[in-house]
């Protein structure tokens, strides 16, 4: 990161925006021709058939007209998914998005200079919040270096929404807000929001035209903090963000009646910087066991992180942070690199700070208290309630398998991602006796404002492997031959979504065609089989791979008999990250893992005697 940065001088973060080509449409044929081949695992010869039907009835009627609007919106706009897929995957959603949409992880600091260590929070908190702010000024001095694949830029357009960021609730559908300025484009807001009690403050972090230092910063924590302890708590409005969306729309609409400094003091929150959150928690964490603090990022008290924040930075009161962002600005990526960042001057540093321990005379930090009322009061007590009910119903375990890693897989020419991709299926496939619709995302940076497309990991490979695994009569050779089968098949799936060539966008983006012509849904989206392959948001698997550094996620399941499942992968370990609703009878995410590092296992002996 260092050396990148050194480099970064004559190269901005955003200069490539311009020149970045245009998000594509892909043709009508392939895509519906991908899309049969990922139903085939989920459908009997007959309802294959059917399904076929009406892919070729639609091809080569409604689709066609389809097409040909989605090719005239893709030349009017430079990414044609972009506000469709903001609204339709995030501001329109009304489920509480905290615990829904939102993604979190623990810091890793934990494995070398900041082990869990009661009276650490503060000290600590105002090192990596420094930290952080200087990566908010690397970004509005445009030195952040531009992400590349080879010497091609990628799409750098989320990193704008890192910091000065905040979805705001509406009735029907949310909004987006962002403060963020670069240097060159003009003013940004500069200070942060503390939640702590029930309380919220903000503080300026510049202090005449310098950024404060970490026993400035620590200065104004411990003054927020001695004040929360010896003071009664606060009401705790910030739990109102965890609520059902339409519902905290109308009581924030409430609570700005009541006065309109109310306004004013929601927009301080909204323009911050990011939310610092000073959590009383102690939880447990290993670098072998992560779930406890995991749990805590994710479900943890609602009084004291903003939920539309794009970012709440979690201290606990054992040293140990983790944070929690809105999912709508950007995809984890984002909170990935800074995340690793941090973690890298954490330990370049041994976890202290060695320059002056001078504190100039600055303002103290102000106390935003809002007016609220009985009503107020009640519906923060209800969305509290809602909250922990939901949260409880979490079941979220974070291990590390640590028999063998990247290093080993790759010395078996295995790509460690698909490596992990294939283990799930197997074992999801030994737990439930069936193959499981599987999403994993894939980045579409190469284009302008490109996010994510969709991998469908569940192939016919994967599974014809699966079952040569769980049959008595297949060889080692041939469970071998077909397992390389299904890598080869995946390899080429993700290259293809990565490059504009995936098919779920697509067909995505020719249902809201038909939406927006007002014409009736077109069949193929009604077909039983399009949301049993996972269509329409219907997986039963939810992954991604977080990356190859020392950062990790977690989200919860995308429906109510699946599984969250998020993974890093290091030079000598697996990370997995999985979540499930403790309500449903038929899913565990602790089984799952076991049958994962089981998977593992087998994988990797399937190489060892396939090679003797």
């Amino acid at each position: 990161m260092e050396n990148q940065l050194a480099k970064s001088t004559e190269e901005r973060t955003f200069q490539y925006q311009d020149s970045l080509p245009s998000l594509p449409v892909p043709s009508l044929e392939e895509s519906l021709k991908k899309y049969l081949e990922s139903v085939k695992p989920f459908a009997n010869e007959e309802e294959y058939k059917k399904t076929e039907a009406i892919v070729q009835k639609f091809q080569n009627g409604i689709g066609e007209k389809l097409q040909q609007k989605l090719l005239e919106r893709a030349k009017e706009k430079r990414n044609w998914l972009e506000d469709w897929w903001l609204n339709v995957a995030y501001l329109d959603v009304r489920i509480p998005s905290q615990l829904h949409v939102n993604f979190g992880g623990p810091a890793s600091h934990i494995e070398h200079y900041w082990p869990p260590k009661e009276g650490t929070q503060l000290e600590r908190g105002s090192i990596s919040l420094w930290h952080i702010l200087n990566y908010w000024q690397l970004l509005r001095k445009e030195k952040l270096p531009v992400h590349k694949v080879g010497n091609t830029p990628l799409d750098m357009n989320q990193f704008r929404m890192l910091f000065a960021t905040c979805k705001v609730p509406g009735i029907t559908r949310d909004s987006l807000i962002n403060y963020f300025r670069t240097e060159s484009e003009g003013h940004c807001p500069s200070h942060i929001a503390v939640m702590c009690r029930g309380r919220v403050f903000v503080f300026d972090v510049m202090h005449e035209g310098c950024l404060m230092t970490p026993p400035e910063i620590l200065r104004q924590l411990t003054y927020i903090q001695k004040k929360c302890r010896r003071e009664p708590d606060g009401p705790g409005v910030a739990a109102l963000t965890s609520e059902e969306r339409t519902r905290w729309a109308k009581a924030r609409e409430y609570l700005i009646s009541l006065n309109p400094e109310n306004l004013t003091m929601l927009e301080k929150i909204q323009s911050s910087l990011l939310v610092f959150c000073l959590d009383d928690g102690s939880p447990r964490v290993t670098p072998e066991d992560y779930s406890q603090v995991a749990t805590k990022v994710l479900t943890g008290d609602p009084t004291v992180r903003w939920g539309d924040k794009s970012y709440n930075l979690i201290s606990f009161s054992n040293g140990v942070f983790g944070c929690n962002c809105d999912h709508a600005p950007y995809d984890a990526m984002v909170i990935v690199s800074i995340s690793y960042y941090v973690d890298q001057k954490i330990f370049e540093s041994e976890g202290k700070w060695t320059g002056s321990d001078k504190v100039q005379d600055i303002p103290l930090p102000e106390e935003l208290v809002f007016t609220v009322d009985e009503k107020v009061l009640n519906d923060i007590n209800q969305a509290k309630a809602q909250y922990f009910k939901q949260a409880s119903d979490l079941q979220l375990l974070v291990y590390a398998f640590t028999s063998f890693g990247k290093k080993l897989t790759k010395k078996k020419k295995l790509h460690p991602d698909t490596f992990v991709q294939l283990a799930l299926q197997l074992a999801y496939y030994r737990l439930h006796g069936r193959p499981g619709c599987c999403y994993e995302t894939a980045m579409t940076r190469y284009f302008f404002h490109g996010r994510t497309e969709t991998v469908r990991s569940c192939t016919v490979e994967a599974v014809r492997w699966c079952q040569s695994m769980q049959g008595p009569s297949a060889s080692l050779f041939e469970q071998q031959h077909r397992m390389l089968e299904a890598f080869a098949k995946h390899n080429k799936m993700m290259k293809d979504c990565s490059t504009g060539k995936g098919f779920d966008r697509h067909l995505l983006g020719l249902s809201l065609i038909a939406k927006e012509e007002c014409l009736p849904v077109p069949e193929l989206f009604t077909d039983p089989l399009f949301s049993r392959s996972g269509g329409g948001g219907n997986f039963v698997l939810s992954t991604s791979l977080i990356g190859y550094l020392r950062v990790q996620g977690v989200v919860v399941p995308m429906v109510h008999n699946g599984y969250g499942f998020f993974y890093h992968i290091r030079d000598d370990r697996f990370i997995v990250a999985c979540t499930a609703w403790k309500s449903c009878p038929e899913t565990d995410a602790e089984k799952l893992v076991q049958q994962t590092f089981r998977a593992f296992n087998d994988m990797m002996q399937l190489m060892d005697i396939a090679h003797l």
